[in-house]
């Protein structure tokens, strides 16, 4: 990418991967990025868990009734965690360090999907939370929001385009009301 601009229209969620595994390199750029997410207060309450192991992709793979099926055909995958006893703002701070990576491998020419799991339920009612915190061993203070896959794409979106970003959306000094 050129620009700021064009890796923003050019990013999409990527469900389908090839199975070539993402460079080791490459991982460390998208968890530097992540690291250098900005936080409320300084409080970098947010930590990652790297997986890589097939099974536990899969297994993860189950982690919701929907959209989590791209962990199947994932390389890699980074869980996105925050400890919520550190910062009132975890949601936040976590959104913005796995928006990073998001960014970063999207210039690194990878592909990558956002798997939402805060607020989320398996099809049985187990929140999807406490699944991965279970397969992972994750503390119980630490919430986890989402799942980002990662890996070389094995489907092609077009880009976004610019004619058609809702600008009616936008309200410039106030609230305006849409007649």
């Amino acid at each position: 990418m050129d620009n700021f601009h064009e890796l923003l229209l050019n990013r999409r969620s990527i469900r389908k991967y090839t199975d070539q595994k993402v460079d080791p390199e490459d991982v460390r750029l998208i968890l530097e990025s992540a690291l250098t997410a900005p936080s409320s207060k300084g409080a970098r309450s947010w930590q990652f868990i790297v997986v890589e192991d097939r099974e536990m992709l899969d297994h993860l793979s189950g982690c919701k009734s929907n959209y989590a099926a791209s962990m199947s055909t994932a390389p890699l995958a980074v869980v996105v965690t925050a400890d919520i006893t550190k910062s009132e703002a975890w949601i936040e701070d976590a959104s913005v360090a796995a928006s990073f990576m998001q960014l970063q491998v999207a210039a690194l020419g990878l592909g990558s999907c956002w798997v939402e799991v805060r607020d989320r339920y398996r099809d049985d009612g187990e929140p999807a939370e406490d699944y991965v915190r279970q397969a992972l061993g994750i503390p119980e203070e630490f919430g986890v929001l989402c799942i980002i896959t990662i890996g070389h794409k094995n489907e092609e979106r077009r880009p976004i385009d610019p004619a058609k970003l809702q600008w009616e959306k936008v309200h410039i000094g106030k609230w305006r009301n849409e007649q």
